[in-house]
C-alpha cells in the first residue's frame, strides 16, 4: 500500500493500528502488543528541565508549521552517536498527514527561537486521545519544552489517554509505560467517548 487517504487515517487510529512507511514508500499497518502510552496526569518535567522552561528560552506554538515540524522529524537526526535518517516518514505520509491537519485532526506543537522552528512534535487528536507521532530538535531541549507544553493542552482539556505506539528510549524519559494490546483498546474506547477539543495557545517557555 503506497497511498493513504485521511479516511484511511481516521479509521486506523479509531480502531488501534496506525501506519508507517518503508524505505521503499510502501505503507504498513502496526497494532504492537503490548503498547506504549503517557500517563497524562503522572507526567513530571525533569529537574534538568525545570531551569529550562523558566528562563521562558523558547516561543511555544501551536500548528503554525505543521508541515514544517512533519519535516525536522522526517529529517537526519542523532542516535547513540549516530547520524541516521528517518525512513518511516515518507512524502506520502506527509501529505496523508497534512490532510489530515487541514481537516482539524492533527497538531503540531513548536519550539521556535529568533524567528526560526527549532523543534517540535505532531500527532494526531481524536476526541479525547492524543496519538503521539514524532518529534524533532535543531535546539537542545526545544522537543522536550514542546512536549511539556503538550502535556499542558492535554492536561486543561481533560484528554483521557496519549498514545505513543512503541517503548524506546526517548518516550522513557517521559514516563512512558507499556500496556497490553487489550488494555489499550478499552482505555482507547473510553477516550473515543469523550467530546474534547485540542485547544492550545502560544507562549513564551
Amino acid at each position: 500500500m503506497s497511498d493513504i487517504t485521511s479516511e484511511d487515517l481516521l479509521h486506523g487510529y479509531i480502531n488501534g493500528i496506525f501506519p508507517m512507511a518503508e524505505p521503499d514508500g510502501t505503507i504498513y499497518w502496526y497494532s504492537p502488543d503490548p503498547r506504549a502510552i503517557i500517563p497524562i496526569d503522572t507526567y513530571k518535567p525533569s529537574k534538568s528541565l525545570k531551569p529550562v522552561l523558566n528562563k521562558r528560552h523558547f516561543e511555544i506554538r501551536v500548528n503554525t508549521n505543521f508541515e514544517g515540524v512533519m519535516r525536522g522529524c522526517a529529517g537526519a537526526r542523532m542516535v547513540d552517536g549516530t547520524l541516521e535518517e528517518s525512513t518511516w516518514i515518507s512524502e506520502g505520509i506527509i501529505s496523508s498527514y497534512t490532510a489530515l491537519h487541514r481537516m482539524g485532526y492533527a497538531h503540531s506543537v513548536e519550539a521556535w527561537r529568533n524567528g526560526q522552528l527549532v523543534g517540535g512534535l505532531y500527532g494526531v487528536s481524536i476526541q479525547g486521545v492524543f496519538f503521539g507521532e514524532s518529534m524533532f530538535s535543531r535546539e537542545s531541549n526545544a522537543s522536550k519544552v514542546a512536549f511539556h507544553y503538550l502535556i499542558q493542552i492535554l492536561k486543561n482539556n481533560d484528554f483521557k489517554l496519549l498514545d505513543t505506539q512503541f517503548i524506546n528510549d526517548n518516550v522513557l524519559r517521559y514516563g512512558a509505560i507499556e500496556i497490553p494490546r487489550d488494555e489499550y483498546m478499552d482505555r482507547l474506547d473510553e477516550g473515543l467517548s469523550a467530546e474534547r477539543k485540542f485547544n492550545g495557545i502560544p507562549l513564551i517557555v
